[in-house]
């Protein structure tokens, strides 16, 4: 986290939206654009972040996004004068500063709430709301820079946005406390090994390889990626085998009734079928 001046231009300047063809499917690259202050959770930012997930899941062509950062860092933290403007208002003011904070946390939370599989190629440091932010994507894959760093006790602040859950969610207990309250930092290769990412990439290919993998998801077709996905966040409330084999039952008989699974099913009868000639 840090502080400076927020940069000029509008805000769809600071979030950069891109499409790559990767087979069969279309993945959206959204960058956080503004190197020179490491990608700041700035609200100028989150503004840029809210219209890109917006124009993304309006396009039907779309079925998975990647989030980038340019530049050596994937990003800094929240601005410091934006929550720095929080403080000043005052306790009396208790409701405003409340919606001051929801505003930075807007940042992660649309990126949270997104349908569609989320790759997050974390290139250098995320720390605290930046950390947010890639842990509120579903994959997170991480180049050699990259650096995982939760800062709050540091500042004299209490973690927020959910950081707790995010984080005590994927790496239990012990790894949180040691992150959170005594400030350890992840790096690279460890964040694999701590749960925090898939996967550890070479700086070079980080973002061919978070592209290509989100591909894979974009292949899926979409009303059918966008159902998996609903019923993977369910079963992360910790519900029943019963209760689990019920919804998936529903999801299974209402695919085996779309378009999709017939062409698809029709033709892996007729590759197989040639195989056997």
């Amino acid at each position: 986290m840090t502080q400076g001046a927020e940069p000029t231009g509008p805000p769809a300047d600071r979030v950069l939206l891109e499409r790559h063809v990767v087979g069969e499917g279309v993945v959206a690259v959204v960058t956080l654009n503004d190197p020179e202050r490491r990608n700041l959770m700035s609200l100028g930012m989150v503004e840029g972040i809210v219209a890109a997930f917006d124009e993304v899941e309006r396009d039907e062509a779309v079925g998975a996004v990647v989030l980038a950062g340019a530049g050596p860092g994937f990003c800094a933290g929240a601005d410091l004068g934006d929550l720095a403007g929080v403080s000043q208002s005052g306790s009396s003011a208790g409701d405003r500063s409340a919606a001051g904070l929801e505003a930075i946390y807007e940042g992660f939370m649309r990126v949270a709430r997104c349908p569609l599989l989320t790759v997050a190629a974390v290139n250098g440091p995320a720390i605290g709301a930046g950390m947010n932010l890639a842990l509120a994507c579903d994959i997170r894959l991480v180049g050699e820079r990259a650096r995982f760093e939760c800062r709050f006790g540091e500042l004299g602040l209490h973690p927020g946005g959910g950081h707790t859950y995010l984080l005590a969610r994927l790496v239990g207990p012990e790894t949180a406390a040691a992150m959170l309250l005594c400030n350890e930092a992840l790096r690279g290769a460890e964040l694999v090994e701590r749960h925090l990412a898939w996967r550890f990439v070479a700086d070079e290919e980080l973002l061919s390889e978070s592209v290509a993998l989100a591909g894979r998801a974009a292949g899926v077709p979409r009303l059918l990626s966008l159902r998996m996905k609903e019923t993977l966040r369910a079963a992360g409330g910790h519900d029943s085998h019963e209760a689990a084999l019920r919804r998936e039952l529903e999801a299974q008989l209402w695919s085996l009734q779309q378009p999709f699974f017939k062409e698809r099913l029709a033709a892996l009868k007729s590759r197989l079928s040639g195989r056997r000639a």
